[in-house]
């Protein structure tokens, strides 16, 4: 819709041959019931400003209304809102904290909540697929950080033996101390698109999380050049020690989209990326 100077008639093309016809302008207030003819441009009838006053109040009073809906300190499970069962819940703001911490690095001190599983689960799909898993150091940090108290020892081992396989480092193009050659740069990040909640209940949860991962050596001499893929990676996540952790977690291929016809980044331009764009703390 149009707000003009001219009632809503448009300009003077619009009103057809002069003869013949006429046009009535209804008054703007108490006076000649003709009107005093066609006013300048320049100015604004106050009709015109009382309807434009209206519409900014009107779209202020929606904006306040649908930020409303997650504005609340308390938060709402799919057995509350049983007609949002199986879709995705927004991201508005729940008033809660969504982590208090860090622990070897990796947001700890998740709300006991769904939403601070879902937080919890998005935040340990990015360190366990991150590059500090490829050296010692990095990934006893990682494991006690993730894992609850009951099988961190056990899945440190496991993890051991996967990512200190020099056969393995090798094919993708580290040295066996796990580190990038020289003049490369090693990239191994996910980007969590979302969260789902597939089961929850008091001390235990069950979340999946859908994430791209870039994986690869970023360098103009390498073999292995950075892609992407896609994952959803399902964790098993108790209550432990005031904080929610992982006890298993499953991973499948996918859902991938289907890639842009767009050009790859050079060699260079992929290391200043990664080494200049920074990670996230994911939250609900």
């Amino acid at each position: 819709m149009s707000l003009s100077d001219d009632g809503g008639y448009g300009g003077d093309g619009h009103r057809g041959s002069e003869t013949g016809q006429t046009r009535t302008r209804l008054p703007d207030n108490d006076g000649d019931i003709y009107g005093s003819g066609r006013r300048p441009r320049a100015g604004m009838s106050s009709r015109n400003l009382v309807t434009i006053v209206g519409v900014i109040v009107l779209l202020l009073a929606a904006i306040a209304f649908a930020n409303r809906g997650g504005s609340g300190n308390s938060e709402t499970s799919p057995q509350d809102s049983p007609k949002d069962a199986g879709h995705a819940q927004p991201t508005a703001p729940t008033g809660t904290k969504p982590a208090t911490g860090k622990t070897g690095g990796i947001a700890s001190g998740f709300a006991k909540t769904e939403q601070g599983a879902q937080s919890a689960a998005a935040n340990y799909a990015v360190a366990l697929t991150s590059d500090g898993m490829y050296q010692a150091a990095g990934r006893h940090e990682i494991a006690k950080a993730v894992y609850a108290p009951s099988v961190a020892a056990a899945r440190k081992n496991d993890l051991d033996k996967v990512y200190s396989d020099h056969a393995f480092l090798g094919r993708i193009g580290l040295k066996p101390d796990g580190s990038a050659p020289k003049g490369m740069t090693f990239v191994s990040r996910a980007n969590p698109v979302g969260t789902k909640t597939e089961a929850f209940k008091g001390d235990t949860a069950k979340i999946s999380v859908w994430y791209s991962a870039l994986f690869g050596l970023a360098g103009t001499d390498s073999k292995n050049p950075v892609t992407e893929s896609w994952y959803t990676n399902t964790f098993d996540l108790q209550w432990a020690d005031g904080d929610w952790k992982v006890t298993n977690f499953t991973q499948k291929d996918g859902p991938a989209p289907i890639g842009r016809d767009q050009a790859a980044a050079s060699a260079e331009d992929m290391t200043h990326a990664v080494q200049g764009f920074g990670g996230f703390t994911y939250a609900r």
